[in-house]
């Protein structure tokens, strides 16, 4: 179950980064769970990762390697996120970068691993090296939409984004996959995400672009509230178009950035576990982005609000009980203001004289629902993506094992 038509993008392919999928069997067989990236040394990467203190063994070992320079190979398996696993988890992630240096002809500390599925159990080492050779000798160009369902787990459908710019008078590409559809609130990533450019710049300018895009997308979701052992998104600039980022064009850039990341970061929306809404909750109004954050969240993550909108009922009070609990100091509740759509459902610390059940209830039954809160404190404006809660997330999640 997702939201919207399951639609899979045009994906322009990024000269210079390659990628290769197979079916190693890792949970169950002939689906495709092991991919591989690879590009030159000269390509720069950036990378955010989860800032949950039970981070993963790859987790551990890509941001390392990151550190030490010039990657040359990102290396996914689907169907065990090697976590929860102590110093096996480690010495077996690096198994990984240490088979895939020796295919490849590289240093281990130049392979960044990824891994998602289920905690806490050993990862199926052997079945992977298995399969890496596979993985590589299928790496193309061309090879996003096999990559994109080669990184799912509990996902209905694969998620892309690709943009094309000029930037001097040269052409520019963006493009990337990303995963997710339960254990989502990310912090500093997604699930997994994996965009690449063909532009030119430097570690930090990737970073700081990467970092920026990030606190418009990927870190302004929410299905569940749970942010993931195993979180990391990377962006990878092959510089093969010729085209450099600097002062004069990284504005242009940062928003094709911007658009790609948004696109990939509600499609993980769109898809959550057992979703049948994609909700958008702006909070306006506020002292703060913090305090308006605080707000959306509540919201956007509150059972009460979000099994009401499984069931297409308008059940204003939840919404409004959500935002009293948000933790604002001395919030003025007769300053507040809440809208379903255009429908204005609250103001002046009851129910807007103007509301009617119908009104709210034809909002409700839409596919697609906005939240629009206004706090009356400020100018600050925030805004969070959620999906609902329904029958088949705890389905989903109960038998997530079997």
């Amino acid at each position: 179950m997702a939201v919207g038509k399951p639609t899979f993008p045009e994906m322009h392919p990024v000269a210079g980064f390659r990628l290769g999928t197979t079916a190693a069997g890792i949970k169950k067989p002939g689906r495709k769970d092991l991919v591989i990236m690879a590009f030159d040394e000269a390509a720069t990467v950036a990378a955010t990762f989860t800032r949950n203190a039970f981070c993963a063994a790859p987790v551990q070992i890509a941001r390392d390697n990151l550190v030490k320079g010039s990657p040359r190979f990102l290396v996914t398996n689907t169907g065990n996120a090697n976590a929860g696993t102590g110093e096996r988890g480690l010495a077996d992630a690096r198994r990984v970068c240490e088979a895939l240096a020796e295919l490849a002809g590289c240093r281990p500390e130049q392979v960044l691993p990824y891994s998602t599925g289920v905690i806490g159990e050993p990862l199926p080492v052997e079945k992977i090296l298995e399969g890496l050779p596979a993985a590589l000798q299928a790496c193309t160009e061309d090879g996003w939409r096999d990559a994109g369902e080669g990184i799912m787990t509990t996902d209905t459908r694969p998620k892309g984004a690709s943009r094309r710019l000029s930037l001097g008078g040269k052409r520019v590409t963006i493009t990337g996959i990303a995963k997710g559809a339960g254990m989502i609130k990310p912090n500093m990533a997604t699930m997994l995400g994996y965009i690449a450019t063909d532009a030119g710049a430097s570690k930090l300018e990737l970073k700081q672009m990467l970092t920026s895009a990030m606190n418009r997308s990927f870190n302004r979701i929410t299905i569940d509230g749970d942010t993931s052992t195993n979180d990391a998104v990377s962006l990878v600039a092959t510089g093969l178009s010729g085209a450099a980022i600097g002062d004069d064009n990284r504005a242009e850039f940062q928003a094709a950035l911007d658009a790609v990341c948004r696109e990939l970061a509600q499609g993980v929306i769109r898809d959550g576990e057992g979703a049948t809404k994609f909700v958008t909750v702006q909070v306006e109004g506020g002292r703060d982005g913090r305090e308006a954050l605080a707000v959306a969240y509540t919201v956007a993550e509150s059972p009460l609000v979000k099994t009401a909108l499984f069931a297409s009922d308008p059940n204003w009070g939840r919404i409004l009980a959500a935002v009293g609990r948000a933790g604002l100091h001395e919030l003025d509740v007769n300053r507040v203001s809440i809208w379903l759509g255009e429908v204005l459902i609250a103001e002046r610390g009851g129910r807007a004289d103007t509301y009617t059940e119908q009104a709210g209830q034809a909002v409700m039954d839409e596919e697609e629902i906005t939240i629009r809160i206004h706090l009356g404190r400020g100018d600050a404006s925030e805004t969070v993506w959620t999906s609902d809660l329904s029958h088949d997330y705890v389905r989903i999640n109960a038998e997530y094992r079997t």
